[in-house]
């Protein structure tokens, strides 16, 4: 018998995935972070280049891990992995710039409206590229505690809710890492993560954005 968040999430992820299909995306609900991790892996091909988006998800729920290990001892795909430990800045920014041109870009994102629309903000704008356009396939991994109401709700959660949080994670000197909350006015470059935004209301190219739900609390 499934306890109360189980069967909310549940109907809360119909909801999103209906307005996803909407949407042009395919929405697919999973309960748990490892069937998550499972369904990703599945739904890359073998011998196609992937690209990285920033996230905190999926690290959590394994693929990231899996992804290294399963580039380097199978070879059934190349990995850009701008994470690599030990590489330079220079080699970090060179392998965003090549995830604009992956054939699958895995990441997640910081807010889905009730409405199907995905929401992001970026530091460097990476990631909200390759989310509008480049890789021929997106799939984006996300839990239900990043379900809002409407778009404007999602910039509230990514400014007061992930980005304390993300600041805080990386050491960076901003406003919100020291007190928690946003202070828009003063937070400025080049510690400021709050740059780029992106919004996808609809996706116009068919079969290219797999959005996986997760019922669980994941990343921020």
């Amino acid at each position: 018998m499934s306890t109360p968040k189980e069967w909310y999430y549940e109907k809360l992820a119909g909801e999103v995935c209906r307005a996803l299909e909407k949407n042009n995306i395919k929405g697919i609900y999973v309960k748990t972070g490892k069937e998550a991790c499972n369904l990703a892996l599945s739904l890359i091909p073998k011998g196609c280049t992937i690209g990285l988006g920033g996230s905190t998800t999926l690290r959590e729920i394994g693929v990231l891990q899996a992804l290294r290990e399963k580039g380097i001892h199978d070879g059934d795909y190349t990995l850009i992995d701008q994470y690599e430990k030990g590489i330079s800045l220079e080699e970090n920014m060179e392998r965003r710039r090549k995830s604009l041109l992956s054939d699958v870009l895995l990441t997640s994102t910081n807010a889905i409206t009730l409405k199907g629309q995905l929401v992001n903000i970026d530091g460097t704008g990476n990631r909200v590229a390759a989310l509008l356009f480049g890789p021929k396939k997106v799939i984006v991994v996300t839990g239900m505690n990043k379900v809002v109401r409407d778009v404007e709700e999602g910039i509230r959660r990514i400014k007061e809710r992930a980005a304390p949080m993300n600041c805080n994670r990386l050491d960076y000197k901003t406003p919100c890492a020291s007190t928690g909350l946003c202070d828009d006015d003063n937070c400025l470059y080049p510690e400021r993560i709050c740059n780029l935004t992106g919004i996808i209301e609809v996706q116009p190219i068919k079969d290219r954005m797999t959005v996986i739900l997760v019922g669980e609390d994941l990343g921020f």
